[in-house]
């Protein structure tokens, strides 16, 4: 993972600590081993953006639950903003020995629970292009927002989206 302040997690209270920064090419059982090997133990793994992660990722982590004892928590999105599973997130569907959805309180803005994450293109909601968008600032400005199915199906922006786009 690289948050913010580069490979650590950290939180805005200042609290942070080392991570990995994963991409395809990262062998999670040759890390699990490895980390045992030189710290004498590992009891759990903690993977965030798991919804980025190969098949081969995914079965990897599963097998290093099973051949290492070792507990795997991933967290990640299920969606894109397409409405589709992600690769990573359907794998991990598929193979996990227990699914948990956190109960994290995000509303779409007419107040219904959010489903979806809608991507905006200059305050458009668009519903296809590439899965994984760097913003490099060339083209239109990229946001995205939480919204209820209804909301998310109809592209319907909030009373409030007409400021933000005279404000933008």
């Amino acid at each position: 993972m690289h948050d913010r302040a580069g490979a650590q997690v950290s939180s805005a209270l200042g609290v942070s600590t080392p991570a990995i920064e994963v991409d395809p090419a990262l062998n999670f059982e040759s890390l699990a081993f490895s980390h045992r090997a030189s710290h004498g133990a590992l009891d759990y793994l903690v993977c965030d953006e798991a919804q980025f992660y190969t098949d081969s990722q995914v079965e990897q982590l599963a097998r290093v639950v099973d051949e290492m004892d070792v507990d795997v928590y991933a967290f990640g999105l299920l969606t894109d903003f397409r409405g589709k599973l992600f690769p990573g997130s359907a794998r991990l569907l598929e193979i996990a020995d227990q699914r948990h959805e956190l109960q994290v309180q995000a509303r779409c803005w007419c107040g219904e629970p959010a489903t979806h994450n809608a991507r905006l293109h200059d305050g458009v909601q668009v519903y296809d292009g590439d899965v994984v968008l760097i913003d490099d600032g060339s083209t239109a400005k990229v946001t995205y927002e939480l919204r209820c199915r209804n909301h998310w199906i109809s592209g319907q922006a909030g009373p409030m989206a007409d400021r933000y786009k005279a404000a933008g």
